[in-house]
């Protein structure tokens, strides 16, 4: 994904912190247990303390922070001119509110319109698409087109009665640290430039110069494009830590909207994600049978082309092209002993494969 900079002073890039946006990938943790290993105990705690009647009012609405995030967890993001979030729960739902209706509606139907987002709103579209989603989001649809207004009323007093249910005292645990956070990586950008602060919110999210372009890009799977020169918000971007969200790095990039990229902190040590190209590169080079018997044959040691030919009866030119894959994919490791050149499986990366393969898909 790709984010362009050109000309925008380092004063209009934002370190901040947002508390409905955490309870969006909250919620989403709650919904999605699977993705969040380290906070299954939360996550159970915390739905066997609901009530009955806020559990299935949150399951009316979940499509909105399961397969994607909606962008009603931003809504300083969409008003003209930008901004910032608010400090509290309550000062951001007052930012939902200021949002003009042709936004709010774009932004909770993007869990089944977002391919359409620059077009106008078509109420025979949305509901077929809507449809193919199922029977909830095809009735949530029909609420939003027929009454806007009552479903932002709607959605506000279910985030108010999360906050009161669960969500105060979560903000309480988790806000100092991404407050701190977001003080540290502003510091860093003051002082260090854009390029550093951006490095320090994840190995996976880059500043690169094309030409006399600059842009910041995100190593996922996912394919757009914006601006943070927009005139229609005001230039600038945002940049929000999360407690939450690992492994997941959430990007804004809605036309007319401000970009805004959520990243998680206190995310697992790791030796550093792998990019999406490195995966696809691993992947490709195992899925060759002769490649997985040659992987087989080097976790079990070290050895040399020619009795890695000896062994498969190929010629070494054969073995050697093989091999290149290996290493490009980073899956081999070379050494030399006197004139021989030996080749090892690099058996940590290769065990890295189905972490940095779910890691890559969430991300």
């Amino acid at each position: 994904m790709t984010i362009d900079i050109t000309g925008l002073p380092p004063e209009r890039i934002d370190f901040a912190v947002s508390p409905l946006a955490e309870l969006g990938v909250a919620l989403h943790a709650l919904d999605e247990p699977a993705h969040h290993p380290g906070l299954h105990g939360w996550a159970t705690a915390t739905a066997a303390g609901l009530k009955p009647d806020l559990a299935d009012r949150l399951h009316e609405a979940n499509f909105l922070w399961t397969a994607t995030m909606s962008d009603v967890f931003h809504p300083y993001a969409g008003l003209p001119g930008g901004g910032r979030p608010g400090t509290t729960l309550a000062e951001e739902l007052d930012l939902l509110d200021r949002l003009d209706e042709e936004r709010f509606v774009r932004a909770a139907l993007e869990f089944n319109c977002s391919s359409s987002m620059e077009e106008p709103v078509r109420p025979a579209r949305v509901l077929e698409l809507a449809a193919n989603r199922g029977p909830r989001q095809l009735e949530f649809a029909r609420r939003l087109l027929d009454d806007p207004s009552g479903v932002r009323a709607w959605l506000r007093r279910l985030f108010e009665e999360c906050d009161e249910a669960f969500f105060a005292d979560t903000w309480r645990r988790v806000g100092p640290g991404l407050v701190a956070d977001a003080r540290e990586k502003g510091e860093l950008l003051r002082h260090r430039g854009v390029a550093e602060a951006v490095r320090a919110v994840s190995p996976a999210v880059a500043v690169e110069e094309d030409g006399p372009r600059r842009l910041i890009q995100v190593d996922k799977m996912t394919h757009a494009r914006t601006t943070a020169t927009d005139p229609a918000v005001g230039a600038g971007m945002t940049f929000l830590p999360t407690s939450f969200g690992w492994p997941h790095l959430v990007v804004l990039h809605a036309p007319r909207w401000r970009p805004v990229v959520q990243y998680p902190v206190g995310a697992p040590s790791v030796a550093g994600p792998a990019s999406v190209q490195l995966l696809q590169r691993r992947m490709e080079a195992l899925a060759h049978p002769l490649r997985m018997r040659l992987c087989r044959q080097l976790a079990r040691g070290a050895y040399t082309t020619s009795e890695l030919a000896d062994t498969y009866g190929i010629t070494p030119p054969e073995v050697s092209r093989h091999l290149s894959v290996l290493k490009k994919a980073e899956l081999v490791t070379v050494r030399r002993r006197g004139r021989y050149v030996l080749h090892q499986l690099d058996v940590a990366a290769v065990a890295r494969i189905g972490g940095d393969f779910l890691e890559t898909v969430l991300r």
